[in-house]
């Protein structure tokens, strides 16, 4: 090699790295320092993801905030009824919003509908009063495992020919703090339980002990229902207003996140991409 190309390589580690694109609005750009103090108010599963959270919300805030000088907006600040009150600068992006931003409220029949299609969402929940015996074994310890499944399973053959004997196992081999009560778990309803249990329960009958035991995380279980209660439907009048409520912010973040690709689509925004934020414009 000559010694002209040897000094034109580069040498490795020489080499320059290559900075991410600052994040700017029109040319206003957002400092890396502002964006890392947002991060503490952006929940994600990493740092990167959690850096670009708070980078579209400070470019979104930035774009709105450009918006409002331009239509010289004015507004007061105003309290939120639990002692805090707004900035005058929060004040001006909701006036912003509040103008552009037309969101209708949802109508008795889109309720209806909404209702209608979902009828399975509004239902009280199941109730099962239910006793166990607990074996606890590691989901990992396979003889630990193998032996409470042995111990379970003879248990369930004897209460089938002694079932009133079913407390008295609880108190002897039961390693639940219900086996002070002969394995009572008191009322329980949908999602109090691990899944595996949750399950059989909705597959037994009141007043018998479960087949087979019932395998969970924290060991087998010997299961006996002596009570459910199955959940109704509510009427529509008494979850009308939650369904509005929830249709009412589902088109309001629709209109808002339109609105801003709208004025993103007028502006040059770079080091982010809006077109992919999420969430209220004001927070």
């Amino acid at each position: 090699m000559s010694t002209s190309q040897s000094a034109a390589a580069p040498h490795p580690a020489r080499r320059r790295f290559t900075r991410p694109v600052p994040v700017s609005v029109n040319g206003v750009v957002i400092p890396s320092a502002a964006i890392a103090r947002e991060t503490q108010h952006h929940q994600a599963s990493d740092p990167d993801q959690a850096w670009m959270l708070a980078a579209q919300a400070l470019a979104i805030r930035e774009l709105l905030s450009q918006e409002a000088e331009r239509l010289s907006i004015v507004a007061e600040p105003i309290d939120d009824g639990e002692g805090r009150r707004e900035t005058p600068h929060e004040a001006r992006l909701r006036a912003l919003i509040e103008r552009e931003v037309v969101v209708p409220s949802a109508d008795e029949g889109a309720c209806r509908r909404y209702y209608d299609a979902n009828i399975r969402r509004f239902r009280s929940p199941d109730l099962f009063e239910a006793a166990h015996i607990l074996f606890v074994a590691a989901p990992d310890d396979i003889v630990a495992r193998d032996a409470a499944r042995e111990s379970a399973m003879a248990l369930v053959a004897r209460l089938a020919e002694e079932p009133a004997g079913f407390a008295a196992a609880a108190a002897a081999h039961s390693a639940c703090p219900s086996s002070k009560q002969g394995g009572n778990l008191g009322q329980v309803s949908t999602g109090q339980t691990v899944p595996e249990f949750e399950m059989a329960l909705r597959g037994m009958v009141p007043g018998l002990v479960h087949p087979e035991p019932v395998e969970s995380r924290y060991g087998l279980h010997v299961v006996r229902l002596d009570r459910r209660v199955d959940g109704e439907v509510l009427p529509f009048d008494l979850v009308r207003d939650r369904i509005a409520d929830y249709l009412d912010e589902a088109v309001r973040r629709r209109a808002q996140q339109q609105y801003v690709s709208i004025l993103a689509g007028r502006a040059q925004v770079a080091g982010v991409d809006l077109a992919a934020a999420r969430g209220p414009l004001v927070q």
